[in-house]
């Protein structure tokens, strides 16, 4: 039996509890990994029948992090963006994603965005995990379907983010 979604979550959860910042998450990064070898986890988690892009697949009842699967099945442009008060581990289980990461020049004031300036650009390929700590500002471009694993330390869609501007 390979590596099931009920272990992935108890081990993230125990690298957790033992480490809630970024050594913690660095632990769970390697989680991440493994999972992303699991060709039946993959499987059964990210196949294209999938109603959802983004299904939060597990969410820790105490610790309050969240396992989700993304499918991909077209072209995508992501904006600038950070996870306002959180993390997220971003894990490419099938196909590529070109990652920019940005640096912030301005910070956020009131209504007035931060200003971020270009800092890299990087390939997440399958097997590849990354680290986003808070206040990270990245954006992913998919020109191909894609399947990725993510960890966000709460769920990303309950949270207020940065908004953000590009200068040159």
């Amino acid at each position: 039996m390979g590596y099931t979604l009920e272990q992935f979550a108890a081990d993230c959860r125990t690298a957790l509890k033992a480490d809630p910042g970024p050594a913690g998450r660095e632990t769970v990064k390697q989680f991440v990994s493994k999972a992303l070898k699991d060709k039946e986890l993959c499987a059964k988690y990210l196949h294209d029948n999938v109603e959802k892009e983004r299904t939060v697949l597990y969410e820790d009842p105490e610790l309050g992090f969240c396992i989700c699967g993304h499918v991909y099945n077209d072209q995508r442009q992501g904006s600038p963006h950070d996870h306002g008060p959180t993390w997220a581990i971003y894990g490419q289980a099938e196909g590529e994603t070109s990652m920019t990461d940005w640096e912030i020049v301005s910070p956020a004031s009131g209504d007035t965005p931060a200003k971020v300036k270009l800092a890299r650009t990087y390939s997440l390929k399958p097997g590849d995990a990354h680290v986003y700590n808070e206040g990270d500002v990245h954006a992913p471009y998919r020109d191909k379907p894609t399947r990725l694993i993510r960890i966000e330390g709460v769920d990303t869609m309950t949270v207020k983010r940065t908004k953000v501007e590009i200068v040159e």
